[in-house]
C-alpha cells in the first residue's frame, strides 16, 4: 500500500497544503482514509509524517479541512514554528499521527483524568533517516508517553520504522533507555519546555512523566481507535471535524466523499507556487531555567 502527495498553495505561506493520494491516483484523507494497520497481525501501524526531524514548522492533519490535508498550524494569523529551547533544535524526532485514531474530548481518561484533545494521536519516531513531510511510513510502537497539555490529554507514542537499521534491536520502551540513552529524557524535556517562549506555563505529564510499555502504548492506539471508529459511524458528534473521505463510508453517509467531490475541494485550492522565505526569527534560540 503506497501514498504519494500533491503540494497545492505556495510553501510556508497560509495558503500551503499537501493533499494525499493511494496508489490508484485517487484523492484521500490521510485522518480516515489510510489504515491504521500497516500489518495488524504484527501490530505494525502507519504514520503519517507531519514534521520532519529538525524542522519547525508545525504542519499538522487539517482535522476540520476537506479531505484533511496537512497545513501549518495558525496563531493569531501567523504561520505558527516551534522554538529552538536549548539544546534542542526544531522537532528531535519525526513526528506524525497514526490514521483513523481520535483522541475523544468527551471521555475521561481513567490513568490521566483528562479528556482527549481532538486530534489523532501523535507519534515521535525515532529511526536514523530524516523523513520527508508527508511520507507514511510503517512502524513498531515501542511505549508511549501521557503529556497532559492545558488540561487534555495528548499521548505521545514511541515508535520506530520498520525499515530502519536499528529496529531490529529496538523492540520496547526499555531497549530505547539501553541503545539511545538521554533520548527519552530529551523527550520529557522537549514536551515539557516546548511551550514557555510563546508564554505558556510547562507542560505536565500523567505517571510522573515516565513512559509507559509497548503494550500499554498499542492499547491506548487501539482505544483511540475505537474512538475513530464511532466517530466515522456517526455514534459520536463529530463536534466540527470533516470526516469526509473516499474510501471508508458508504454511499449513502454523508460522510462519503465522491471522486468529482474531491477534485473541487483539490481545484478550490492555489497551485502549487514560489515557497517564501523561512523568517531567520525561525533560528532564534531560547534559553532559560528549568522549573
Amino acid at each position: 500500500m503506497s501514498f504519494t502527495v500533491e503540494e497545492r498553495g505556495n510553501p510556508n505561506t497560509l495558503s500551503y497544503r499537501l493533499f494525499f493520494k493511494n496508489a490508484d491516483g485517487k484523492y484521500v484523507s490521510p485522518f480516515h482514509d489510510i489504515p491504521m494497520y500497516a500489518d495488524e497481525s504484527q501490530n505494525i501501524f502507519h504514520v503519517v509524517v507531519e514534521v520532519p526531524r529538525w524542522t519547525n514548522a508545525k504542519m499538522e492533519i487539517a482535522t476540520k479541512d476537506p479531505l484533511n490535508p496537512i497545513k501549518q498550524d495558525v496563531k493569531k494569523g501567523n504561520l505558527r514554528y516551534v522554538a529552538n529551547v536549548f539544546p534542542h533544535k526544531g522537532y528531535i524526532w519525526n513526528y506524525g499521527a497514526i490514521p483513523q485514531t481520535w483522541e475523544d474530548p468527551g471521555h475521561k481518561d481513567e490513568d490521566t483524568d483528562c479528556c482527549g484533545d481532538n486530534d489523532p494521536i501523535d507519534v515521535c519516531e525515532i529511526g536514523t533517516k530524516v523523513c520527508s513531510r508527508g511520507d507514511v511510513i510503517k512502524v513498531k510502537v515501542l511505549g508511549v508517553l501521557a503529556m497532559i497539555d492545558e488540561g487534555e490529554t495528548d499521548w505521545k507514542v514511541i515508535a520506530i520504522n520498520v525499515e530502519d537499521p536499528e529496529a531490529k534491536d529496538l523492540n520496547n520502551i526499555g531497549d530505547i533507555q539501553r541503545l539511545k540513552p538521554g533520548y527519552l529524557e530529551a523527550t520529557v524535556d522537549w514536551f515539557r519546555r516546548y511551550k514557555v517562549p510563546d508564554g505558556k506555563p510547562e507542560n505536565q505529564f500523567a505517571f510522573n512523566g515516565e513512559f509507559k510499555d509497548k503494550e500499554f502504548a498499542i492499547e491506548t492506539i487501539k482505544s483511540t481507535h475505537g474512538f475513530w471508529k464511532a466517530l466515522i459511524s456517526q455514534k459520536t458528534n463529530s463536534g466540527g471535524l470533516n470526516c469526509k473521505n473516499t474510501c471508508v463510508s458508504a454511499g449513502d453517509s454523508p460522510f462519503c466523499c465522491s471522486t468529482d467531490e474531491a477534485k473541487a475541494v483539490i481545484e478550490g485550492t492555489t497551485p502549487c507556487g514560489t515557497e517564501d522565505p523561512i523568517p531567520c526569527s525561525v533560528d532564534k534560540w531560547f534559553y532559560y531555567e528549568k522549573e
